[in-house]
């Protein structure tokens, strides 16, 4: 069509301003702005008007509280730190989860928490901020998800407590400022919670296909540890999905069927790529994921075969129903532990009579499963265990709590309500008082959180005969006694710096402590084996770690106060280089696919964050992996692609020792073959040697020392 036709069509005055011309007015774009603007601070019109300001309070604290003294804790696990660097710079480290950017051995757990701190050192430079900075905000989406879900059957004051709950719950403190991958795999489950209430809810087969999404990714994460929920999940939509029961079941093979399809086709790459191809699988004994996955990440850690671990036995505490409250676990978790019992028991009574689709029995199905079924497997395996698991409790105490207590409320006026609240409120104040009396730390808590709870205990079992003005203060004071004690414990956490593969919150019980546990800034390993490693860069004395190497910190940074770990890494924990090494290393490091090669994981981690430039790791996290074997480590040598080896770099004292020179015999093996056959260098007051300079082809001495 011609311009004169057009004109011709065209209805009077329609072509009098381009038909592109925004016609809103800065005044009309204001309005709109301020009304959305409104939207956002008063939330759903059926709320009520303190619900959205709340939520936004509450989510603006934890994020504050999350945010308080972050890079105290420096590179917090150097081990996936050293692996999140590795994917800031190269691809396919990246899709593997490679220890190091030359991709020689994977981290010893699926790479999807990686993916995410990989992509935040991508965009903003590697330091302590960048690598724990999407762990607090998966700490406060996860708040969300718990209050979203919650609210949506019992209400938003259920709905806050839940996430009150959930924000100061120390573990939770702990881990969602730790890069551990905890912090993505409970964010997760708590996801597929919330889209498994949707898929109740609507009987939606859609929904719970979203929830087998949720799962696939939760295994991407720490492999089989997601399934735990996943019983809990599936009972409650056959159950109570308001839908035929046909539907039901094609929902639920719908919902597998996503899940192994989200997780399936990483899992499908490891697999099918050739060997030659791809890094050597970390934690495994034989460069099968599968076998890791079910073996020493999986089946191995119920029944404690776990092939390739080191320590165990009464090392990682003594399984048990009562494990949950042991003096080194019931400060992460178990505050509100006898309250979520009596509470989720009282609310599955009742709603025993509801109709099939209720949606109140099936949350606390879907919560109450989750927790008890969790709570269950880390209480009875065998194999190892470390505190901060129970994190992925938290989202389900919380959740029953908030549930519960809005439910024995809306009851309070029956003897069953008002019972419930007060025995939940003293069993609380009660247990907090005997967790606080396990350390002489703020010894004047206890005894406030004890008479706080009891009175208001006493006052709710008649809170229908107060006068209404003294209700609330009733209820703040029972609010305050229950969380009181985990609240100071998440204050004192957040102040200290955790450093290591196994932290714990809270101060010291006797086992681990601020900052803690084993490897933290209070070393040690079960058995009573050091921190650190012994020989060649092994600790001082004292346990002090050699001239020029202190804690793990970032480059620039400062180390977290007090960690002075030992040698430069060890199993639990690494030390940051001194600047003569990491110059050293630096030298020419383009001409090398590794700058450098050390035994376990912590050791190369320490290099590696040191310089930014790749260091493999020789056997893994425990040093005990078969990768690489000794004719490949030759062969790496001999196309000049290593240019450092670090001298009794294993927990054995000498060359190759420790646990991975004990079990497989391969770090022993190349220490013995790298030291008969290179020369000794001193680098910075600690030994490596130069793989480029063999013995006999040099007039110098086997024994130099290097100034850079």
């Amino acid at each position: 069509m011609d311009t004169t036709t057009l004109h011709r069509n065209a209805a009077p005055g329609a072509l009098d301003a381009p038909a592109f011309e925004d016609r809103t007015s800065p005044g009309d774009l204001g309005k709109a702005t301020t009304t959305r603007l409104q939207r956002l601070w008063r939330g759903p019109e059926q709320d009520p008007s303190w619900a959205r300001p709340a939520l936004l309070g509450l989510l603006v604290a934890t994020a504050l509280l999350y945010l308080y003294n972050l890079t105290a804790s420096g590179y917090a696990n150097s081990f996936y730190s050293a692996a999140v660097q590795a994917g800031s710079v190269s691809w396919k480290a990246f899709l593997y989860g490679s220890s190091d950017a030359g991709s020689s051995i994977t981290v010893d757990k699926p790479p999807a928490a990686l993916w995410v701190m990989a992509l935040s050192v991508r965009t903003f430079g590697l330091s302590s901020l960048s690598i724990l900075m999407p762990e607090v905000l998966m700490g406060v989406a996860t708040v969300g998800v718990v209050y979203a879900t919650v609210k949506r059957q019992f209400g938003a004051a259920a709905g806050l407590l839940a996430g009150l709950v959930l924000a100061l719950t120390p573990v939770a403190v702990l881990m969602f400022r730790f890069n551990n991958p905890d912090a993505l795999l409970v964010l997760l489950m708590a996801l597929g919670a919330w889209a498994t209430m949707k898929s109740i809810e609507q009987g939606s087969p859609r929904w719970f296909a979203i929830v087998g999404v949720f799962v696939g990714l939760g295994f991407l994460t720490k492999a089989l540890q997601v399934l735990l929920v996943v019983p809990a999940f599936g009972l409650a939509y056959l159950l109570f999905a308001d839908t035929t029961l046909r539907r039901r079941i094609t929902g639920a093979l719908t919902g597998a069927a996503s899940m192994v399809l989200s997780a399936g086709w990483w899992v499908a790459i490891v697999q099918l790529v050739p060997a030659s191809m791809r890094p050597y699988i970390g934690g495994s004994q034989d460069n099968s994921f599968l076998s890791v996955t079910f073996g020493y990440n999986g089946l191995g850690r119920i029944s404690g075969n776990e092939t390739g671990s080191v320590g165990g036995g009464n090392g990682w505490g003594t399984p048990g129903l009562l494990r949950m409250f042991s003096s080194s676990v019931g400060g992460q978790i178990s505050w509100l532990l006898p309250a979520a019992a009596i509470l989720l028991a009282v609310g599955l009574v009742l709603r025993g009579r509801a109709p099939r689709t209720d949606l109140r029995r099936a949350a606390y199905v879907v919560w109450g499963g989750w927790l008890i079924l969790t709570m269950l497997t880390f209480s009875l395996m065998a194999g190892i265990f470390h505190e901060y698991y129970t994190v992925a409790l938290a989202p389900a105490v919380a959740a029953v709590v908030g549930m519960g207590a809005a439910e024995a409320w809306k009851h309070r006026a029956s003897r069953l309500g008002s019972i419930t609240l007060a025995a939940a409120v003293g069993a609380t104040a009660v247990w907090s008082f005997m967790l606080l009396s396990r350390t002489d730390w703020q010894s004047w808590l206890r005894v406030a959180v004890l008479a706080l709870g009891l009175a208001s205990a006493l006052l709710l079992l008649a809170i229908t005969h107060l006068e209404r003005r003294w209700v609330p203060a009733v209820v703040a004071t029972a609010l305050v006694a229950a969380l009181a004690g985990p609240a100071a414990y998440s204050l004192q956490t957040v102040n200290t710096g955790h450093t290591g593969s196994i932290v714990t919150a809270g101060p010291s019980t006797g086992r681990g402590g601020p900052g803690g546990g084993f490897g933290g800034q209070r070393g040690g390993f079960p058995g009573g084996i050091p921190g650190g490693p012994a020989g060649g860069l092994a600790a001082g004395a004292n346990g002090t770690p050699p001239q020029g190497l202190t804690g793990a910190a970032p480059r620039g940074g400062t180390a977290p106060q007090g960690s002075t770990g030992g040698g430069l890494g060890g199993l639990l924990d690494a030390t940051t280089p001194n600047t003569e090494v990491t110059s050293a290393l630096a030298a020419n490091a383009r001409s090398f696919r590794w700058v450098a090669a050390a035994i376990g994981s912590q050791n190369a981690a320490a290099l590696q964050l040191g310089t930014g430039l790749p260091v493999m790791p020789i056997g893994g996290f425990n040093g005990s992996d078969p990768s690489p074997t000794l004719a490949q480590f030759e062969q790496y040598v001999a196309g000049g692609q290593i240019h450092y080896f670090v001298a009794g770099s294993g927990l054995g004292g000498g060359p190759g020792g420790g646990p991975g020179g004990a079990q497989s015999g391969t770090g022993s093996q190349i220490s013995a073959w790298v030291a008969s056959h290179f020369a000794q260098v001193t680098i910075g007051g600690s030994t490596f040697y130069d793989l480029t300079k063999p013995l006999g082809t040099t007039s110098t001495s086997s024994s130099t020392t290097q100034n850079t």
